[in-house]
């Protein structure tokens, strides 16, 4: 089936079986990285912006969980609060995603990417300004919304580039910059931390997420949006709303869409919100000792992605998503449950729960991308995923507030929930591999 003129429709009504099967998986024999030469002089900018963008996204968000432990002796605050803190942020990424998904579908990709860049970085520096617990907290939605909107832009923008027998790749290419970002992250953490004193070492990091700044001059000069996508959108300008999503066959799409993402995020950032803490508090590690752990959890991370990736496009989007849903969340129960002293194990099972919480979202940037026609794919695309994050957010903080009662390990297993919750949800999706964007 061709989505070359999709109409809302005609979007939803694409299943495993009419797909075609030529494009159901890659060429054998074609060159490496093929997926990154065929998307053209211009399809590879955009990536290259994409990709910066989505990594310096992943830093400026991962100051915070780094930080809480000493945010929460800075402020005094108990678990409940410090969880609040990265709640907020997910709750607020959903407004910010429906807005950039409106604006990507209004003014272009490359506009509405260069206006969430903007907000996220000078919001994070922001936090690192914050007198009191009232006021970081307001400075990070605020930082939330800008990072909302972000990926779904970047993606949206990279997925009408890339051919279709590739976009699974291309786009799960796109997600691996999660984990640079992470990485940097850590890395900045580990030297911060051991470099300054804890009171002041959380504002010094925020401070550094004043990086994403300079990628905006690049997409500024480099990047546009892909020919064909910006005549459809010019066209289509007044005669599309944000209501559309919700109309006809798209209503299904979205709530089953926001389901999935909601499941998969509420797992993902409940982990990446305590798994630092629980690191420090219950497994007693030193601020070097857990940038050591976590370089383990991010190398499995970008491995995760990348393999996904190739996944997506070979077994299809729905399929690589249930897989490493059922395995991320038997991860997450036995990493939660290491006995107390079995550091090596922890450091261990670090590896394939960064590969698999990771590799679940390598399909996500195609998959919610062919969901949907053109004229609303920012729109639908930005909605469902943050949405995700802002009800997944409600995880985050339930765990906080648990694990005064079962200890931060304990309560970690309530992540395998989110991940039961996205499979589910699949059942009620299509396979999307082979669809034509163009």
């Amino acid at each position: 089936m061709s989505m070359s003129s999709p109409s809302p429709d005609k979007a939803t009504s694409t299943d495993a079986t009419t797909a075609p099967e030529q494009a159901a998986s890659p060429d054998h024999g074609e060159r490496r990285f093929a997926w990154f030469h065929e998307l053209g002089p211009d399809g590879r900018r955009a990536f290259l912006g994409a990709y910066g963008g989505y990594g310096l996204d992943s830093y400026d968000f991962y100051v915070l969980p780094l930080s809480l432990a000493a945010i929460g002796v800075y402020f005094g605050l108990d678990n409940g609060q410090t969880g609040l803190l990265a709640t907020v942020t997910l709750l607020m990424s959903a407004v910010g995603g429906a807005l950039a998904g409106v604006l990507a579908d209004r003014v272009g990709r490359v506009r509405a990417l260069m206006w969430t860049v903007s907000v996220y970085a000078i919001f994070t520096v922001a936090c690192g300004f914050a007198p009191n617990f009232g006021t970081l907290l307001v400075f990070r939605a605020l930082q939330g919304v800008g990072f909302g909107g972000e990926w779904a832009v970047g993606a949206v923008l990279v997925a009408e580039y890339a051919a279709s027998r590739h976009r699974g790749r291309t786009l799960g290419w796109i997600q691996s910059a999660w984990a640079v970002g992470w990485g940097l992250a850590v890395l900045s953490y580990t030297l911060v931390y051991n470099l300054v004193d804890d009171d002041i070492a959380w504002r010094v990091l925020f401070f550094t997420g004043a990086l994403p700044a300079l990628l905006v001059f690049y997409v500024r000069r480099n990047v546009k949006d892909a020919p064909a996508a910006a005549e459809r959108l010019k066209a289509a300008a007044r005669s599309h709303s944000f209501a559309d999503i919700f109309r006809g066959p798209l209503l299904r799409t979205t709530l089953l869409a926001g389901l999935l993402s909601t499941g998969v995020q509420g797992g993902y950032y409940t982990l990446a919100t305590w798994i630092p803490k629980y690191l420090n508090d219950e497994r007693g590690l030193s601020v070097t000792g857990v940038g050591g752990f976590l370089v383990v959890q991010i190398v499995g991370a970008f491995s995760g992605y990348v393999t996904g990736a190739h996944l997506a496009d070979r077994l299809g989007r729905r399929l690589t998503i249930q897989i490493f849903a059922v395995l991320s969340a038997l991860c997450v129960l036995c990493y939660s449950q290491v006995p107390a002293g079995w550091d090596e194990a922890s450091l261990l099972l670090g590896f394939p729960l960064g590969f698999c919480m990771s590799a679940i979202f390598s399909s996500f940037g195609s998959f919610l991308a062919e969901l949907y026609p053109t004229e609303v794919r920012g729109t639908g695309q930005g909605f469902t995923y943050n949405t995700g994050r802002a009800v997944g957010a409600a995880f985050p903080t339930l765990v906080g507030f648990l694990s005064d009662s079962w200890g931060v390990g304990g309560a970690l297993g309530f992540a395998a929930a989110g991940y039961a919750l996205a499979y589910v949800s699949l059942l009620g999706l299509p396979e999307t591999r082979g669809i034509e964007l163009r």
